[in-house]
């Protein structure tokens, strides 16, 4: 089964650490996408841009709104991502327990949906056919 681990911190962080403080948590998160990897547990992840890079649609009447940011009224941004194969939900969050930023925000752990059990023509294995 596959979980989708979204990593919420607060990005002002950064700015505070020295360059070598920096580098230690680079190296915790290399560290942790290898275990991820030794374990066949990895399926994708990324980092993402600060907040203030993205824009947000909606369509509103038929007409697109776009506004900078996501900017709710909130202390975290999410910050990145993990796609992880697990058999549990339990197995998920023993992993979401070792992601370097556990202890200074919080990730939000959610099960991928599987299309194939919704009876949905159009499954995930049939967009990747088609790619």
């Amino acid at each position: 089964m596959k979980f989708m681990l979204l990593l919420w911190g607060d990005e002002g962080q950064w700015a505070n650490m020295s360059e070598d403080e920096v580098g230690a948590e680079m190296a915790g998160w290399e560290d942790y996408s290898a275990q991820l990897i030794a374990a066949g547990a990895m399926v994708s992840g990324e980092g993402l841009q600060p907040s203030a890079t993205s824009q947000t649609l909606r369509v509103e009447n038929g007409e697109r709104v776009v506004t900078d940011g996501p900017y709710a009224e909130t202390k975290e941004q999410l910050g990145g991502f993990y796609v992880i194969d697990c058999a549990s939900m339990d197995e998920a969050l023993e992993w979401a327990a070792k992601a370097p930023s556990a202890e200074r925000g919080s990730t939000e752990i959610r099960p991928v949906m599987l299309y194939e059990d919704t009876g949905a023509e159009n499954t995930q294995s049939q967009v990747e056919a088609r790619s």
